[in-house]
């Protein structure tokens, strides 16, 4: 095309040309250890039970649990999120079952550490839902309402009984005004200062959730609008954010991840912590129902999500393929 002289003078697809030349250049990179499990433990049960709004995922037994854990270690992945599932009639409205010693929950906990020991970074969800009988996140007043300061009281049970049981890390998900600060007093006075806690910093009042509540077996009544952040919202998540640094978390998260980027990149940018991002079960499922169906290329499909949450600034992400994508990327 001579008669354009040099046109056009750059062309940024010379760095395209071959899959060497696209990884050499390429300015993410997604390793093994960005990622963490989340896993589901049932108690009652003698075999894994399908999830069937999360095609393969399932409620594990202590035993499965105890070979996911393995699986993801020999992966390469750097964590594991439990989430405890009780027996129907243990829910109550105080979510003892969450604070007692001998819990699905910290049963489950004691088994991971007895298992892999510091092999992986074990978190424990810190949250009443999965353990009351009405759902909620905390304890309820007697017209309905959470009532925030006494849910406190039940999170620093929670945070001491989860660090007996072995947890690294514990993650406060219950939106709870004051919440970090009230788990790091509880730990650093019961001895256990090397604690981490992952701070749910700007979780959401998602449509994207439902999938979570089969795998959970929520007993929620109404929703979660007066504790949750609304969507609609950004500057509300930077003044979590500060102050969940303030009370002193060690790692904040967002959540959703996919469709909340923008807040990720926003708080990626403003933080010297680390950032992590929980790609939810409706994100999960909602490319496994496109694949499943030939409308999408599955593996390729979830290497992008995951791929576009790392550029948009998360360090580590939890994600339900977590073990499967680790062994794909190889260490």
């Amino acid at each position: 095309m001579t008669e354009y002289g040099n046109f056009p003078g750059s062309r940024p697809r010379r760095l395209r040309t071959t899959p060497v030349m696209r990884r050499m250049v390429a300015e993410t990179r997604l390793h093994p250890a960005n990622l963490i499990l989340p896993v589901f433990v049932r108690e009652g049960i003698d075999a894994p039970v399908a999830i069937s709004a999360m095609p393969g995922v399932q409620q594990h037994t202590l035993d499965t649990l105890r070979k996911a854990a393995v699986d993801a270690v020999a992966a390469g992945v750097s964590g594991i999120m439990l989430f405890g599932v009780p027996l129907e009639e243990k829910k109550d409205g105080r979510g003892t079952a969450g604070t007692d010693p001998d819990g699905i929950l910290q049963v489950a906990l004691r088994a991971v550490r007895e298992e892999v020991g510091d092999d992986l970074v074990i978190m424990s969800d810190l949250c009443l839902d999965e353990f009351t009988d009405h759902g909620h996140c905390g304890v309820l007043t007697e017209d309905g309402r959470v009532d925030n300061d006494a849910t406190l009281e039940r999170y620093a049970e929670m945070a001491q009984v989860q660090a007996d049981a072995g947890a690294h890390v514990v993650g406060p998900s219950g939106m709870m005004d004051g919440q970090v600060g009230v788990i790091r007093d509880a730990l650093d006075q019961t001895g256990y200062e090397d604690v981490s806690i992952l701070a749910y910093t700007a979780k959401y009042s998602s449509a994207f959730y439902g999938p979570f509540r089969e795998a959970v077996g929520s007993s929620l009544r109404g929703d979660r609008k007066t504790y949750q952040q609304d969507p609609a919202n950004l500057r509300e998540s930077m003044r979590e954010l500060a102050l969940d640094l303030e009370e002193g978390a060690d790692m904040v998260m967002v959540k959703p991840a996919g469709p909340y980027l923008d807040v990720l990149a926003k708080v990626a940018d403003s933080v010297d912590v680390p950032v992590a991002a929980y790609q939810i079960s409706g994100e999960y499922s909602m490319i496994e129902a496109a694949a499943e169906k030939g409308w999408i290329d599955r593996d390729a499909a979830i290497l992008e999500s995951l791929t576009g949450i790392r550029r948009a600034g998360a360090q580590m992400i939890l994600t339900y393929w977590a073990t499967e994508v680790a062994q794909r990327l190889g260490r």
